[in-house]
């Protein structure tokens, strides 16, 4: 017999799964999300076990523990001039067991770009796993001068909408210039984001210039396309065959990216929503394609971020 979890996963429509995605992009209230579910609620599955397995599970997504051996991490504040202020983000590193010391060599950087409810425990394990490809990797939480993340979603994605989006970007391009600085960095900034946090690499794309070296967003808008002109990065696009809306969008900036050849390359993952690489949201993540886009990720990165041999 199969495990309860496992089957409520099975029971669960796409209705409802297309539900809390626009649930979490603030399309629905809370309100009308929770009363929404009850319309999906079947013999045997109640709105109440739809919810709690629609919602984020951080542990079940955690895949790099915080006290791995192999990396080092902080939280660190760095000044923001632009963004009027300072944001504070979670900064990883592998760490060399034999020497019980950073690694000595400098590596190439990655900023890990959360969703739009703020530095939550999955873009932290985002982070991690980039330490344990040899990267340096910053994941700067928009929310500092809110108080930061609030461990809830719900009221992260509330703080979230009174933050000016100007002070966001410059909040984030202020992390990307800090890192290329960094004593660790080779120079080579990559970024990488999900959602909100995709589109944040787009545009941080067409303001960097050549000072970014690749980008990978995943299920994130386009950039104005008037701007895709100034890219400089290789662009590699997610996206999730299921997410309609994107799916639409995306072939009018791959065809600028060509355009103005740029390198680019688009994967349309099959059977995959929005959502589709968050393993803490087990409805949405797809275990076939995810560690797909995760490794063809790491080989772009890897392909225009490192020195050719």
């Amino acid at each position: 017999m199969k495990p309860v979890q496992e089957q409520i996963r099975m029971k669960i429509p796409a209705e409802a799964v297309e539900l809390y995605t626009r649930y979490i992009h603030g399309e629905v209230s809370r309100r009308d999300f929770l009363r929404g579910v009850k319309r999906f609620a079947i013999a045997g599955l109640s709105a109440e076990a739809i919810v709690q397995a629609l919602m984020p599970n951080y542990a079940l997504g955690q895949q790099v523990r915080k006290d791995d051996e192999r990396i080092k991490a902080t939280y660190e504040t760095i000044p923001s001039p632009n963004g009027n202020g300072y944001i504070r983000g979670y900064f990883a590193r592998p760490f060399s067991q034999d020497s019980r010391a950073e690694t000595p060599t400098k590596l190439p950087a990655v900023l890990v770009v959360h969703e739009n409810r703020g530095l939550n425990p999955h873009t932290e394990d985002v982070a991690r796993r980039f330490a344990l490809e040899n990267f340096i990797a910053f994941a700067p939480d928009a929310l500092t001068t809110v108080g930061g993340y609030p461990n809830d979603d719900y009221r992260g994605g509330q703080l979230f909408g009174k933050i000016d989006p100007g002070k966001r970007i410059q909040d984030f391009l202020a992390s990307a210039q800090w890192l290329k600085a960094h004593p660790l960095s080779t120079g080579k900034v990559c970024a990488t984001g999900f959602c909100f946090g995709g589109g944040v690499c787009n545009t941080l794309a067409t303001m960097m210039g050549a000072d970014m070296a690749a980008i990978a967003p995943f299920y994130g808008g386009n950039p104005m396309l008037a701007d895709v002109p100034k890219i400089k990065a290789a662009v590699l696009i997610h996206h999730g065959a299921l997410d309609a809306t994107l799916v639409k969008a995306y072939p009018a900036y791959e065809e600028a990216l060509k355009k103005n050849n740029i390198p680019c390359e688009a994967h349309i993952w099959p059977n995959s929503v929005h959502g589709f690489f968050n393993d803490a949201t087990p409805e949405r993540y797809n275990k076939v394609t995810a560690p797909q886009a995760w490794a063809r990720t790491i080989e772009w990165f890897n392909q225009y971020a490192r020195p050719s041999s």
